[in-house]
């Protein structure tokens, strides 16, 4: 595993990713010659060649020649923490670790909206259960947060099942395992604190991870005013000249700013040498991102917050982004996410999604980046609930020297403590 720094994100979407691809991959995501855009003025996409990687299908239904039949979906609560627990007719269990965090808010959605939908189904049918789920009662209404956080705990719990069922690791469900082990980046989250005390922060984030990449926060969040006034310019220079070349340096800036100011930015981080600008602009900001995208050299990243397989279509066709994040929990799970990463796949694009800070969010992004051939070297760390009891026999589920282990065992691969899952309540409408 390469851990030395280098321009990953520029090599591997303009060389290294291509040449690692069949050939029918790399031409497949050629924009159509000859024919120009009127709005963007860039190249026609083809979106027939995005639309066929979208429709191919994720989960594999194939290794299950028995109806696997959901008797039972419960939502489980412990003061604010959340598990979502599936069980079949035939006695089989599986467990998801909640977006705690969000479903405080959203338990009423899952119970009301996502729930009943579920019993009484095939769990092998379970990429057209979540289409159908979508249209069902209207859910198509929520879309966003509201409607994807619980559609993918029960995605989580279900995946788990099944892989338990199989004797396969969630990975293995839902493609074939390119990545084994992950190399981490050190992410640090901080805002509105001086630039030194960031790099303080991450000199002692990363003496514990062992991480060859950071990223760090930049401007004030969602066209907000930064604070410490002028930080960013000031941190940009200094993070580079105290890590030193051999670093792989990104950050984000969570939609911070307008097209000219993002601009600005983005080339002060070209000028040391970044290697990819997340939410330059707001999020839903689509033309305006693409407009960054094309004045700068360094690729732009985002996605975490896209609700729209069709919106990231748009983004990936017409190269807005070039580093695309579905974010596991917010986006509804790993088989909608993964027709993103086929889809950036197309336009050889690198997939490196985005993950929810509490709970295991880290693990089932291990798991759904293992089974993806295009995703970057590196990928977010953020450590485990430490209120969580469980044990995990194939992984420490640490970064040892900036690389950590993805379980291999069935389903997430990890067992919660039963007494701690006792514990809990089954939440009701």
């Amino acid at each position: 595993m390469h851990t030395n720094r280098r321009k990953f994100i520029t090599a591997s979407v303009t060389g290294g990713l291509a040449a690692a691809l069949p050939f029918t991959a790399r031409s497949s995501g050629r924009l159509t010659e000859g024919l120009i855009d009127d709005k963007t003025g860039g190249a026609v996409p083809d979106y027939g060649k995005l639309d066929q990687a979208a429709a191919m299908p994720v989960f594999k239904k194939e290794l299950f020649t028995s109806p696997v039949i959901i008797e039972s979906l419960e939502l489980l609560r412990l003061k604010d923490t959340f598990l979502c627990r599936v069980r079949s007719k035939d006695g089989a269990e599986g467990i998801c670790v909640c977006n705690s965090l969000q479903m405080k808010s959203l338990y009423p959605i899952f119970v009301n909206r996502v729930q009943p939908f579920f019993i009484g189904k095939d769990a092998r049918d379970l990429e057209t259960i979540i289409e159908q789920l979508y249209v069902y009662g209207s859910n198509y209404k929520l879309q966003n947060l509201a409607l994807w956080v619980p559609v993918a705990s029960a995605e989580f719990a279900i995946l788990d099942m099944m892989g338990r069922i199989a004797g396969k690791s969630i990975g293995e469900l839902i493609g074939e395992i390119h990545n084994k082990q992950i190399a981490v980046y050190q992410a640090n989250s901080e805002r509105d604190i001086t630039a030194e005390e960031t790099i303080r922060q991450l000199k002692e984030q990363l003496a514990q991870s062992g991480a060859k990449a950071i990223k760090f926060k930049l401007g004030g969040r969602m066209n907000h005013p930064e604070y410490p006034a002028g930080r960013s310019e000031k941190l940009i220079p200094m993070v580079r000249k105290t890590f030193g070349d051999q670093m792989v340096i990104s950050a984000d800036a969570n939609g911070s700013y307008g097209v000219e100011e993002a601009i600005k930015i983005g080339k002060i981080m070209q000028d040391y040498k970044y290697d990819f600008y997340e939410e330059p602009v707001p999020f839903d900001w689509y033309e305006e991102t693409y407009q960054v995208a094309k004045a700068l050299k360094i690729p732009v990243a985002g996605g975490e917050q896209e609700p729209s397989l069709h919106n990231f279509r748009w983004l990936i066709g017409n190269g807005a982004l070039k580093v695309l994040q579905p974010d596991m929990f917010y986006f509804g799970g790993m088989v909608r996410s993964m027709k993103v990463a086929r889809m950036a796949r197309a336009m050889d694009k690198l997939c490196i999604p985005h993950i929810t800070g509490d709970g295991f969010g880290y693990v089932y992004m291990m798991h759904f980046v293992s089974a993806i051939p295009n995703a970057g070297p590196f990928h977010e760390f953020k450590a485990l609930s430490e209120d969580l009891p469980f044990q995990c026999k194939t992984s420490s589920l640490k970064s040892e020297n900036g690389v950590v282990t993805v379980p291999s065992g069935p389903g997430l691969g990890v067992e919660i403590d039963p007494d701690y899952i006792k514990k809990h309540i089954v939440v009701k409408g």
